[in-house]
């Protein structure tokens, strides 16, 4: 396959014809062997996004897999051993990165949770309600945020502090000047008009812009392990950039080579699930990482319409941002359009790539 005399016209053509009833815009950076490949934004586009569940990688996998690798727990480390008597006190913290505990998967507890009482006493308040929740294994990867929550209290015993001084110390110590950040209380960090909007949500009685969109996080007020974080195009490709040194184990990494790659692997049967210790596996069909992606690549999505993902085999990042949901949660389309990004990268920038000769 040879490349088009204009590949970067052509990605744009195609991104800006496919954007219509899908997201008002999307903002896509890409990278190979390091180095910046191609970037395209295209529709209405803004400085920093709610990256929604991509925060289950930008804070808490990194956290959990630093606290591995400072010998703070191992593998077969429970919740039980960081929260005496805990209800999931016999439940592995791996089961929980890979979804394979059999909490339940999701709750509305924005619904009841007490909005008269400061952010930790409402943290304090969901964690009787994760007692209560049920937790019945049954071999299969269910998708959980209640699990990643809980996760969130088990890293809290680990430090002996909260979350957010959790977030800010691997803030300053992996992520240096960036503007990646919770909005504690859900007080945007910037202006309100630098953020793209998710949602003119019915419950909440506004239009969400700099507050995050996932209920139980605003309920909690803006900081979870789930969600929370927001950030811009470089916020997160720098994350990527860090995630491929890790991976590749080159110098700068806080965090040994071999940890990162025992936490890159696949950690449970195909049978199962495409996870790894807190990363995305690609599926074996309608991997959002598109056709092309190695087996081996990690990466994660968000329900806004963010993702990112790295295929260590052919050293290629791909960072992409969008606010699908300011077309409504239930628009599905972008589903449909993030493997074609991908794939459109791939192809128009990598023909020379085993899987595309």
């Amino acid at each position: 396959m040879s490349l088009p005399s204009d590949p970067l016209s052509v990605l744009r053509r195609r991104v800006a014809q496919a954007l219509p009833g899908v997201a008002p815009g999307v903002w896509l950076r890409a990278y190979r062997q390091g180095d910046l490949l191609c970037e395209v934004a295209e529709g209405e586009v803004a400085r920093f996004y709610d990256l929604a569940s991509v925060t289950k990688v930008v804070f808490t996998q990194q956290a959990l897999m630093r606290a591995f690798d400072q010998g703070v727990w191992h593998l077969d480390s429970r919740v039980g051993d960081f929260l005496i008597g805990h209800t999931h006190g016999a439940v592995r913290l791996t089961e929980l990165m890979t979804h394979t505990s059999g909490i339940t998967w999701w709750k509305p507890f924005y619904e009841t949770m007490p909005r008269d009482i400061d952010r930790r006493a409402r943290w304090r308040w969901l964690a009787d309600r994760l007692s209560e929740s049920e937790c019945v294994p049954d071999g299969r990867a269910v998708y959980s945020d209640l699990g990643i929550m809980l996760l969130g209290f088990v890293l809290e015993a680990m430090h002996g502090t909260d979350l957010l001084s959790i977030w800010n110390r691997l803030r300053s110590d992996a992520y240096g000047r960036t503007t990646l950040a919770f909005h504690p209380d859900n007080l945007p960090a910037h202006d309100r008009a630098e953020y793209a909007p998710t949602e003119d949500c019915p419950w909440r009685g506004h239009r969400l812009q700099g507050e995050v969109h996932d209920d139980n996080t605003w309920a909690l007020g803006g900081v979870s392990t789930h969600a929370g974080l927001f950030g811009s195009i470089d916020d997160l490709s720098a994350f990527g950039l860090m995630l491929r040194s890790q991976v590749l184990g080159l110098p700068g990494s806080a965090v040994r080579p071999e940890v990162v790659q025992a936490f890159a692997r696949r950690a449970i049967d195909a049978a199962q699930g495409d996870w790894a210790l807190g990363f995305m596996l690609p599926s074996a069909s309608g991997a959002s990482c598109g056709r092309y992606f190695s087996a081996q690549s990690i990466g994660h999505t968000g329900f806004t319409g963010t993702s990112v993902w790295f295929d260590p085999v052919n050293d290629l990042l791909v960072s992409i941002l969008s606010n699908r949901v300011a077309l409504g949660r239930e628009n599905r389309a972008f589903i449909e359009l993030r493997p074609k990004l991908h794939d459109w990268v791939c192809e128009l920038f990598c023909p020379e790539l085993p899987c595309l000769r």
